[in-house]
């Protein structure tokens, strides 16, 4: 959620910033409704006083019965007005929640301009792009051949985009978690957490997802509790609604969870295979800094998840993404894109964003620079560190062989107890 105060008080800065995002932004209605407001107000008080001051003449001794009759009516007509501004005053805060729930972040100073995918912008790269001398075969068609992935029986259990893995591809989904959890928590210094997977509204909300986003959501009747759409939501709301201390920051959350999106529409090859499915398996990493930490912590959890794409050898690339391009809640986001070469495409796999402090004023999660200091809200932070199922595909398009077989990096050896996945005789 947006600060009013710093929007009004440096109006066309933020009205560059926004103006990233939609070149027709306007601020427009929130100074309607602030000046509204101010002026409720104003008149509130005004009248607020001259309810008190006319009170104090019921202390006058010498007033006749008549003088006290004609008073008291005259205090029930302030006492009625006042009513009625407070009652407006509530209806204006209620109008200027509403435009702060559904308005997204300011884009950061450095985030570039442009409206689509073409404007963003390449930071770096790392690995070489794998080129196969043979004709390699699509992820899923291979997955199914290998016995790893069965689409027929997920079709029959749930229906269009959802995914079956079977033996060993089973067991490649929880070596890939299993991994990436052991790496942030034994290298990179995050906690460990199991979060629930139902979450209250508010909880949607506290991380941006509601109320814009809702038919995108799973809903649950008659509890009105969402199925989370990744585990940024209940790892962030941990923290919901708490004071904590200068000291206790930096907090790093890392969390495996399923993730639940409604993907409507057709995106052409994104509705096979694993690419874009309605659940699907990730490991998500969320930081709360203060304020003059989060700059450096975003590069920090950025390579973070690079760190798992070097060590399984898979070839990429980090794109930050301008304004039109950014998540509803984030001031700067990198896209961490994968080399697919049987596809001949850049694929995303993480999306890491600094939020700034615009989750934690929904979520009410504030901090004590020094103790007796005034409170201020955190920094959040997020980045899938990575999306399960895209790193399978991932894996499948870069480590196939001619004759069929997937072999398993050095890296995940351990955890898979083979070094390869072979057609069955």
């Amino acid at each position: 959620m947006l600060d009013p105060k710093q929007i009004i008080n440096d109006l066309d800065a933020a009205l560059e910033q926004m103006r990233k995002r939609d070149p027709n932004a306007s601020f427009d209605e929130l100074l309607t409704l602030h000046e509204k407001r101010r002026q409720l107000v104003g008149e509130h008080n005004d009248l607020r006083h001259k309810q008190r001051t006319l009170s104090k003449g019921f202390g006058d001794k010498g007033l006749s019965d008549e003088e006290r009759s004609t008073l008291r009516a005259e205090l029930k007509v302030m006492s009625d007005g006042v009513k009625d501004l407070d009652d407006g005053i509530k209806a204006v805060e209620v109008e200027l929640n509403d435009w702060l729930m559904n308005t997204p972040n300011l884009p950061d100073p450095s985030t570039p301009a442009g409206q689509t995918e073409d404007d963003n912008v390449l930071i770096r790269s790392w690995g070489t792009p794998r080129e196969h001398d043979f004709e390699g075969q699509d992820h899923d068609a291979l997955g199914e051949a290998l016995g790893i992935l069965d689409f027929d029986a997920a079709a029959r259990i749930s229906g269009a985009r959802f995914a079956l893995y079977r033996g060993l591809g089973a067991r490649l989904e929880r070596a890939l978690a299993s991994f990436m959890l052991d790496m942030h928590t034994d290298s990179h210094g995050y906690e460990e957490v199991l979060t629930p997977f139902l979450v209250r509204r508010e909880a949607m909300i506290g991380t941006g997802q509601l109320p814009k986003f809702e038919d995108d959501a799973f809903r649950t009747e008659p509890d009105d509790m969402f199925l989370i759409p990744t585990a940024e939501v209940s790892v962030t709301n941990i923290l919901r609604e708490q004071m904590l201390a200068g000291t206790d920051l930096p907090i790093k959350f890392t969390a495996f969870s399923p993730c639940f999106r409604r993907e409507a529409g057709s995106y052409g090859r994104d509705v096979r295979g694993l690419t874009r499915t309605h659940q699907f398996q990730k490991v998500e990493m969320v930081q709360f800094t203060r304020e003059e930490d989060s700059e450096a912590a975003h590069e920090a959890l950025t390579g973070h998840a690079e760190a798992i794409l070097q060590a399984l050898n898979l070839p990429y690339r980090v794109m930050q993404l301008c304004g039109g391009d950014l998540g509803f809640g984030a001031a700067k986001c990198y896209d961490i894109e994968v080399w697919l070469p049987v596809q001949q495409c850049w694929r995303e796999i993480s999306s890491c964003s600094n939020y700034r402090d615009f989750q934690a004023r929904r979520a009410d999660i504030r901090y004590r620079p020094e103790p007796g200091a005034k409170p201020r809200f955190v920094h959040t932070l997020n980045g899938s560190g990575l999306a399960i199922g895209r790193t399978v595909m991932a894996l499948i398009e870069n480590y196939q062989t001619a004759d069929g077989r997937l072999l398993i990096p050095d890296a995940l050896q351990p955890y898979m107890r083979v070094s390869e996945i072979a057609p069955s005789a």
